[in-house]
């Protein structure tokens, strides 16, 4: 008969079978890419990353007769607990066989160390929050994820729902088309002309030469463009730093948009080329020569994920969306893109959602954010419900 057993990761040998479970798991899934190596361990705090200078997190790994069958973090993010005004734990990082009781053991196992620390309620997967990869994929497995989206088996959504876990939030991904602009262009650059002349709007790419000015310019207007979105947390100033680092040599200027008026940044649109089929070919290695790998020739990639497009709150209802939109589809055809993702869509989101559709981008990937415990009577939830 066999052992099955959840161990706390602590050892230098339980972190390995914790990390490389993945490959183990996925080996035959051609759809599948493997995280960036170094990303990983930093979003873990195998290796420290200053998300954590304000969370916790304890990870555990499924032994089966000795060998890894699952994995599990538990997370206590202070952050979202102080903004929110309640105490939540959260999950992340979940792998497992096709087998419930491994699942459950995990899941149990989370649950317990955060109710040693007065948590009873639990929400996820975030991979180790919103500002990061998150969402269970639950529909679109018939190909592989884009760059920093998350990918997973068709089983896990089963695994947590018969476990007890309930729907929270709905993520999207809306697919578009260099085909579809023909049907759209004229509409959109008629509309972003006039907010341009209305409210005396500038839009530009951004300046690879203040790349350190600019991007925190993105980063922070993306903070204060999302205060009243469902379950978000802004990033410290550190992580600010952190994430601008990441993205040096990543970044594409001809793919982003900052729009100003009178000098002043109001709205941003930030797009990254899909590197994963890339990212799949190093293995997620970057040492040694994984990184030349992924930048070099980066003209022959014609798929770019547009992240983000934030507008501060205060002009928010003017369609500066759309200007920044214009502005980018001549330099994104102009590199070669064909494809674009925009990833991803809350779906109490309604004005994205309406207007992504609208436009004629289809949905083909759905995540879910799931909770467990007490039902949340919090502003979030009254949110997220209006």
């Amino acid at each position: 008969m066999s052992h099955l057993e959840v161990v706390a990761v602590s050892s230098r040998r339980e972190r390995k079978l914790f990390f490389n479970l993945p490959w183990q798991l996925y080996r035959e899934d051609p759809h599948w890419t493997p995280p960036l190596r170094i990303v990983q361990k930093e979003l873990l705090n195998y290796r420290h990353h200053p998300f954590y200078d304000a969370a916790e997190i304890q990870t555990f790994v499924a032994l089966r007769d000795g060998e890894p069958c699952g994995r599990i973090a538990a997370l206590i993010n202070q952050a979202h607990n102080r903004q929110y005004q309640e105490r939540r734990g959260f999950f992340g990082f979940f792998e497992s066989v096709e087998d419930p009781e491994v699942a459950g053991r995990l899941l149990d196992a989370a649950r317990e160390w955060l109710a040693a620390r007065d948590i009873e309620t639990l929400r996820g997967p975030v991979n180790p929050s919103l500002n990061y990869e998150c969402g269970l994929l639950i529909d679109g497995f018939d190909e592989p994820a884009w760059f920093m989206m998350p990918y997973n088996k068709p089983f896990y959504g089963r695994l947590l729902e018969d476990y007890g876990f309930r729907k929270a939030q709905n993520l999207y991904a809306f697919w578009g088309h260099v085909d579809m602009l023909d049907e759209i262009s004229k509409r959109l650059y008629s509309l972003s002309h006039n907010i341009l002349d209305r409210f005396e709007l500038q839009c530009r790419p951004m300046n690879i030469k203040r790349f350190q000015e600019e991007i925190t310019t993105f980063l922070n207007i993306y903070n204060k463009s999302l205060v009243s979105t469902w379950g978000f947390v802004p990033m410290s100033d550190a992580e600010v730093k952190k994430q601008a680092a990441g993205m040096k040599q990543m970044i594409v200027p001809e793919l982003t948009t900052m729009a100003e008026i009178d000098g002043k940044p109001v709205g941003t649109m930030f797009g990254l080329l899909d590197y994963n089929p890339r990212i799949k070919q190093i293995d997620g290695r970057l040492l040694p020569l994984g990184f030349l790998k992924l930048l070099r020739r980066r003209q022959e990639i014609t798929r770019v994920r547009l992240i983000s497009t934030n507008v501060l709150p205060e002009y928010q209802s003017w369609g500066i969306g759309l200007a920044l939109v214009a502005r980018l589809v001549p330099d994104a055809l102009k590199w070669g893109i064909q494809e674009a993702e925009f990833s991803w869509v809350l779906e109490s989101n309604d004005l994205s959602y309406k207007t992504l559709k609208k436009g004629g981008a289809k949905i083909t990937k759905c995540y879910r954010i799931y909770d467990y415990g007490p039902p949340d009577t919090t502003a979030n939830a009254r949110f997220m419900q209006a």
